[in-house]
């Protein structure tokens, strides 16, 4: 696999006319960062980053139809179609890629704010821009050189071969080899620069599945305090990332022991450690390791989703009750855990669409499986949580199943409460399934009960019948003044 002499690669047009472009004009152009990494890892590949010697004027000048709007030196290249931009290992080619990103090579400097340079100083080294990078496996560089020589790459094609030189000052390879994400140079630097790379290390080790080297994971633990300076929004971003990779408990697991996870979600960090004991056994995990068993168990691939069933239990710690006969129970927990929901989404500055689904993934989780239930019942909780996030409470209620050890993902009464939901759904939708309902209209108006309000009520039930996501309580108080 990592037979760098003899690797063949597909080099399409649209790169291999950008790198020529380049080097026909007289600068060094080169492939570098997470493009590098995959290819050596014959992986797809979803970004690609060149760098060059070329100022960003000289860029632009090449290619006319690129963009720049920042200080860093970095052009962005649009990509006329995505069959002209795979680079890829066999014949998988990414339709994600879009944009090309050519940089200025440039030297470090002093950073401000724990994220900015001071400023930027341009070099025409590429072992200068590779040494202010952060990670080895990411401080790589691709280039075609003028010679066949050196330790080498080749790239084919069925018109012509392409031989592709290895610039690897910090023995990146040697740590793809051995699974291992390494500060360049020394970490705390590295990480004082940009304190998210304190993430970053974490989120790259999961998407690899690799470890965290020995010294690079001290200087992060040692230097865990510098991430309150980073924006909540890149730490969201970061998490979500992690929660989006094929092992997101991995990931969440690493944060902890990196002490990150107590510093970014202290409502779920502090539920490792609390047991659980229910009325008829003990349960196999504590709140924090089921927690994280849910999450690798949890049948959806949405990152929401999956945030909703790593804290679906939040609210234990702040419930917990201990009886005569030492059974714990944490009643009103789903309660509790949908108001600290709140306060993490505003944290994280996260959408009031996201907020409300996640908030109403862990509010309603524990909802009640019973043969015997009403059909006014199960339309209570389709109108507690919206039709359209069924689906994925059930994926939460596996995953919160699965993740406390039993073996089973779903049992008769889910299914059976699946098809009641269903036979449900089915029936004819009545003023009654409306997200609001005479009082409200009485409230808005201050109205008493009379005619005025059941015609007000039909009216909203006709344009939800038209458009069923109108039925959502904001919209439809708003229409009630209006239709006044």
């Amino acid at each position: 696999m990592y037979n760098l002499q003899a690797m063949d690669f597909q080099l399409p047009e649209k790169i291999k006319n950008i790198m020529d472009k380049v080097r026909q004009s007289g600068f060094q152009i080169f492939i570098v960062g997470g493009a590098v990494r995959d290819l050596l890892m014959q992986k797809n590949v979803t970004d690609w980053d060149f760098t060059t010697d070329a100022k960003p004027e000289e860029i632009l000048k090449l290619f006319p139809d690129g963009f720049y709007d920042n200080k860093f030196g970095t052009v962005g290249i649009p990509a006329k179609s995505t069959s002209e931009v795979g680079f890829v290992p066999t014949d998988a080619l990414s339709s994600e890629v879009n944009i090309f990103e050519i940089t200025t090579m440039r030297k470090e400097g002093v950073y401000k704010d724990f994220r900015h340079p001071v400023e930027v100083s341009w070099t025409n080294k590429i072992e200068a821009d590779l040494a202010r990078r952060d990670f080895t496996v990411n401080a790589i560089a691709l280039s075609i050189p003028s010679t066949s020589s050196g330790n080498i790459l080749r790239a084919s094609k069925a018109s012509r071969e392409v031989t592709l030189s290895i610039i690897d000052p910090f023995n990146g390879q040697d740590d793809i080899k051995n699974k291992i994400i390494k500060a360049v140079g020394n970490p705390k630097k590295r990480f004082a620069e940009d304190s998210l790379r304190l993430m970053r290390a974490v989120r790259i080790a999961t998407q690899l599945d690799f470890d965290i080297e020995k010294e690079t994971k001290k200087a992060i633990v040692k230097n865990v305090s510098l991430i309150k300076q980073v924006a909540n929004e890149r730490v969201r971003d970061e998490l979500f990332k992690i929660l989006s990779c094929d092992n997101p408990q991995q990931g969440i697991e690493k944060l902890r022991q990196c002490n990150i996870l107590q510093i970014i979600l202290p409502e779920l960090a502090r539920c490792f450690g609390l047991r659980q004991v229910g009325p008829k056994h003990d349960r196999v995990y504590d709140i924090g390791e089921h927690s994280l068993q849910s999450l690798k168990f949890c049948p959806s691939q949405d990152p929401l989703v999956r945030f909703a069933a790593l804290l679906h239990d939040i609210g234990k710690p702040d419930t917990v009750a201990t009886a005569a006969d030492k059974n714990v129970t944490f009643y009103n927990h789903d309660l509790v855990g949908g108001k600290l929901i709140l306060q993490i989404a505003k944290r994280f500055n996260m959408s009031k669409k996201q907020t409300d689904k996640l908030y109403t993934l862990v509010r309603w989780h524990m909802f009640t499986l019973d043969e015997k239930q009403t059909d006014s019942a199960i339309r209570r909780f389709i109108k507690n949580i919206g039709v359209e996030n069924i689906e994925d409470m059930m994926a939460v209620r596996v995953a919160d199943r699965l993740g406390g050890g039993t073996q089973k993902a779903v049992s008769w009464r889910m299914e059976e409460f699946r098809e009641r939901i269903n036979q449900v759904l089915q029936k004819p939708f009545s003023i009654s399934d409306l997200k609001v309902n005479g009082k409200d209209v009485m409230k808005v108006l201050n109205i008493k009960p009379g005619p005025k309000v059941g015609e007000i009520l039909e009216k909203l039930f006709q344009e939800v019948l038209k458009d069923s996501s109108k039925n959502n309580e904001e919209y439809l108080l708003g229409r009630i003044r209006q239709l006044t």
